[in-house]
């Protein structure tokens, strides 16, 4: 005989005969709803795994019925989204960077293709917006070292700065310490004349020894009144926009063993109507002469 069915004596529900700790488990099934759903869910599962491509092999993967691939789905895609730019940035390429901006059509793909480029390329070194970060200018401000004119960006960004292309912007800054040219007591005496534009220097402090070693050595490229020169990329020195720094140590190491960066010739990698949309953005930014 069947052993005899108990119930929960508050539920009244069967139990399974399942205890744990004086605790009985009810034998109480799912609703109907939950587990139709639930079948509509896996035959739904097993549809979608038998049309779009799913289950992996040793040698590859199933494709599926209908053959769908995301990757293709988005190469198409792609493929749209140049067809729709090839005509306008094809003007940009053949058209001089002045005249581009005074088209509205041209400017504003100039300026979408621009800020997608200068996003993937330029700002893991000049940050967001161009807002730069130490080593690397900031191009957002109005100090430049080649200059800041559409057409200056333009040959900067398309031959870059001490890269290996052979119309690259080429600037070196001596090694005044450690080639011996001045001694640790001159380049401190440098460092205080030019901190006076800094701001760094204490009032009062005798500055003559300074201005006259700046005269003989510094004048040449970077003016007499700390001007700067775009001819040779020398920054200006009475600017507070700092490259390496704008403390007296940093002034005394950039002196003694200066720091030359590097910026690499985007001809390599982008086309002639890209350099041109992001030299147009760059511009854009607020700091563009």
């Amino acid at each position: 005989m069947a052993d005899k069915i108990e119930k929960d004596a508050v539920s009244g529900t069967e139990t399974t005969g399942h205890e744990w700790d004086g605790i009985k488990e009810l034998n109480t099934p799912l609703p109907k709803w939950w587990l139709y759903t639930l079948y509509v869910c896996c035959g739904w599962a097993a549809v979608m795994c038998l049309l779009y491509p799913s289950i992996p092999g040793i040698h590859g993967y199933w494709h599926g019925v209908l053959g769908y691939s995301s990757r293709a789905a988005a190469m198409e895609g792609v493929k749209e989204i140049d067809a729709r730019h090839a005509v306008p940035l094809g003007q940009i390429g053949e058209t001089p960077i002045d005249v581009v901006v005074k088209n509205p059509k041209l400017l504003e793909t100039a300026m979408e293709s621009g800020r997608i480029t200068f996003a993937n390329n330029c700002a893991p070194c000049h940050g967001q917006n161009g807002t730069g970060r130490p080593g690397y200018p900031a191009l957002g401000d109005d100090v430049w070292l080649w200059g800041g004119k559409l057409t200056d960006i333009q040959t900067t960004v398309t031959h870059g700065i001490r890269s290996a292309d052979t119309e690259a912007r080429q600037s070196q800054m001596p090694s005044f310490g450690t080639d011996n040219i001045l001694t640790p007591a001159q380049i401190q005496q440098v460092a205080d004349y030019v901190g006076v534009w800094w701001g760094v220097t204490p009032s009062g402090t005798d500055v003559t020894a300074g201005a006259k070693l700046f005269a003989d050595n510094c004048v040449a490229c970077h003016g007499d009144k700390g001007q700067g020169n775009h001819d040779f990329g020398a920054p200006p020195l009475n600017a507070h926009i700092h490259l390496y720094g704008g403390t007296h140590d940093a002034i005394v190491a950039q002196v003694t063993h200066p720091r030359q960066g590097v910026m690499p010739n985007w001809n390599a990698r982008l086309d002639s109507a890209t350099i041109k949309s992001v030299a147009i953005y760059v511009h854009s930014l607020g700091g563009g002469e």
